[in-house]
């Protein structure tokens, strides 16, 4: 069992690496804050501040799941945020109008910007993404007149803040959140059980079955846990809810449909890709496209979290997202990269910064940390990359 779980664990390090570095980096902080890191209060805190973070990393894998790289997303998801919030707080237009506007917009953006750059012109899209940086934090700050721009609408502010009501009159327990958290788990397992299916059926390696089992048992535990410690406190927030849909949909189309297998076909060697008959420019426009939205998504999550729009929101949040998408598992080198794994890569750079803060490391300190981690990350990419090409 043991020399199984071992072979497992060797022969999938790439998958589990990032689930591995999670679950160190949560004992390291519970041990070192004498347990204040894994309390539901801080657990609810740090999903809400990966959400705005954690929708740009779903985006940015795609990106560079076909070899690019999305610079801009940090200042367009800043400058569409300013844009909802004056749409709430000036315009008057409602949350249900304001989600679909901003979100058309920023695939408008991506679209009709980066893609016509990128698959059309065929300028590197580090440049161009480059000069829309800079061109979005110019308008950010003329939308916002270099002053905040706050919001007093309830469900605007609920977006980043609230919580999802609860249909029982408990006060310690959240039930809504513990009846979905099991929904989550059965769906989970559910959807393993038909992949490993389908895998018999082709005749490929599965791992053994007692393996299955354990795994299944152990991430399910390690899932209601935090959903325990969720519902304990005010249960889920309307932003992890946000992103957990955002994860099923994007999760879907990339593993089940026919252009989630052209975006890694392209990714993994376009010339081929395009001889087959898929179109790399459209792809290209669409994961552009893509990327614009979730920027617009982003904007509003945080602006919503920060009830305001600042002149200088979006800073730097193209470089969590580029890091999210590398810890989860995105390669270097295009072509592979999981949504589910960027995520996870969200949580691991959040959990460093929270667990740092509450132990008052200095800031300075903090982003030497997180280069580290980052520039471990890409070794570790290009190690296992290494050691799958000796094997083949």
């Amino acid at each position: 069992m043991f020399k199984d779980l071992t072979s497992a664990i060797k022969d999938n390090i790439r998958d589990y690496g990032m689930y591995i570095a999670l679950a160190i980096i949560i004992l390291i902080f519970t041990t070192l804050t004498n347990g204040l890191f894994i309390t539901p209060r801080v657990i609810s805190d740090l999903i809400d501040m990966t959400g705005y973070i954690a929708v740009l990393s779903v985006g940015m894998t795609l990106v560079i799941v076909i070899q690019h790289i999305d610079l801009s997303v940090g200042y367009i998801a800043g400058f569409l945020g300013a844009v909802a919030a004056i749409l709430s707080s000036k315009v008057g237009m409602p949350l249900y109008l304001i989600f679909p506007v901003v979100l058309i917009l920023g695939a408008l953006i991506g679209v009709v910007w980066t893609g016509t750059l990128v698959a059309k012109i065929k300028i590197p899209a580090f440049v161009a993404t480059l000069a829309a940086m800079t061109i979005f934090r110019g308008l950010l700050i003329r939308t916002t007149n270099s002053a905040t721009i706050f919001t007093d609408s309830d469900a605007f502010n609920a977006v980043g803040n609230g919580y999802i009501p609860d249909l029982f009159n408990n006060d310690h327990l959240h039930v809504l959140t513990i009846i979905i958290g099991v929904a989550v788990v059965l769906l989970y397992v559910i959807m393993e059980i038909r992949n490993r299916h389908k895998q018999v059926a082709y005749r490929l390696r599965v791992s053994t079955l007692p393996i299955f089992i354990a795994k299944l048992v152990f991430v399910s535990a390690i899932v209601m846990y935090f959903i325990w410690k969720l519902a304990s406190f005010k249960g889920f927030s309307w932003t992890a809810v946000i992103v957990a849909i955002v994860v099923v949909i994007y999760n879907f189309v990339t593993k089940n449909t026919t252009l989630g297998r052209h975006i890694y076909a392209v990714g993994g060697n376009p010339e081929a890709a395009e001889l087959s008959g898929i179109s790399v420019k459209f792809i290209t426009f669409v994961v552009f496209g893509s990327m614009g939205m979730l920027s617009g998504l982003s904007g509003l999550l945080f602006t919503a979290r920060l009830q305001s729009a600042t002149p200088t929101a979006g800073m730097g949040f193209e470089l969590d997202a580029i890091a999210g998408a590398f810890v989860g598992g995105s390669s270097a080198s295009g072509g592979v990269g999981k949504v589910t794994g960027s995520i996870i890569g969200a949580l691991v750079m959040a959990s460093l910064s929270k667990g740092m803060d509450l132990m008052n490391v200095g800031v300075s300190y903090q982003y030497i940390i997180r280069g580290l981690v980052l520039v471990a990350a890409v070794v570790f990419d290009v190690k296992t990359r290494n050691m799958r090409s000796k094997k083949a």
